[in-house]
């Protein structure tokens, strides 16, 4: 099978590449710069050279494959446009990425006592968050408007190190940084509100699954549990051997610093379940977050 995918020399379509060309698929993947061409070469991955700005590079790629899996930029509305464009009428299979940032909150480190919520679920996005919303609405519809095999998969917040070219996921190790850089295992305000997390290999399985699988138009969340913040401080501060010791910073600086994706990103709850997931034969097994952290290396 030939896959295009966006983001291969990243996080999670690198893991998700690296799984396909050992499983004797061709994989394509974009590359926005000689440094990204060199190393999809050295993995065995077609280099498309380009970036999400170029719809006809990305046009071209799309129809030249069976398959597109889009995990570079979950908020890059022309790229999706494009990509659903390219493959209309052609009952190819596109698989968009989007994140659990979705259904965050504005606790600002309280605790929420929402229950976690369903693919099912009837939920009012934050302003800032309505246009990944709406753009994962559009990637659904294609599949009855645009006849495309569209389908949308949201992991919730993701460990583990990436397979591909680049091992590092986004929030665990900027919060090991700022741990580290503290002293002590860091949350903000009381820490007390909850993330639903994944591990990567984990979210790698079902990406494999739901190409196999699943039907145009379905939306998968992706989960094995979740943890409060102030947990997850706990888990750092044993991880680099800070005794247990955690601190509150104070999110106004995290949002002055980095603006409102952290907010959200470390201040909000964002539970979910992965009901459908695990209606399609998905059964997670990597270890869990406090697991895989007392598997590292403090180096």
């Amino acid at each position: 099978m030939k896959i295009f995918i966006t983001g291969a020399a990243g996080y999670i379509g690198g893991s998700i590449a690296e799984k396909l060309v050992a499983s004797g698929h061709e994989v394509a993947g974009l590359a926005r710069s000689g440094e990204q061409v060199r190393l999809l070469k050295d993995r065995g991955i077609a280099p498309v050279a380009g970036t999400l700005d170029d719809p006809e590079i990305l046009m071209r790629a799309a129809q030249a494959a069976d398959a597109v899996i889009n995990a570079a930029s979950v908020d890059h509305a022309g790229s999706v446009l494009t990509l659903v464009t390219a493959l209309e009428r052609s009952g190819k299979l596109l698989v968009q990425t989007t994140g659990s940032a979705i259904v965050a909150d504005h606790a600002d480190g309280e605790y929420s006592s929402s229950v976690a919520l369903t693919e099912d679920s009837y939920f009012d996005p934050v302003p800032y968050r309505r246009p990944r919303v709406d753009m994962n609405r559009y990637v659904r519809q294609a599949a009855i408007e645009k006849g495309i095999r569209s389908i949308v998969v949201c992991p919730a917040m993701i460990y583990g190190t990436g397979r591909g070219a680049q091992p590092n996921s986004d929030q665990i190790p900027k919060l090991i940084a700022l741990s580290r850089q503290a002293g002590a295992g860091v949350y903000f305000g009381k820490g007390l509100n909850r993330y639903s997390n994944i591990h990567i290999d984990d979210l790698v399985d079902l990406y494999l699954l739901v190409m196999e699988k699943a039907p145009g138009g379905s939306f998968f969340f992706a989960e094995n549990g979740n943890n409060s913040f102030k947990e997850i401080a706990e888990m750092i501060s044993g991880y680099l051997g800070l005794g247990g010791k955690t601190a509150s910073l104070p999110l106004e600086d995290v949002i002055r610093q980095y603006g409102e994706a952290a907010r959200l990103g470390v201040g909000s709850n964002s539970l979910v379940s992965a009901i459908n997931a695990r209606r399609l034969g998905w059964a997670p097994k990597a270890p869990s977050l406090a697991a895989w952290l007392n598997t590292l290396s403090r180096a």
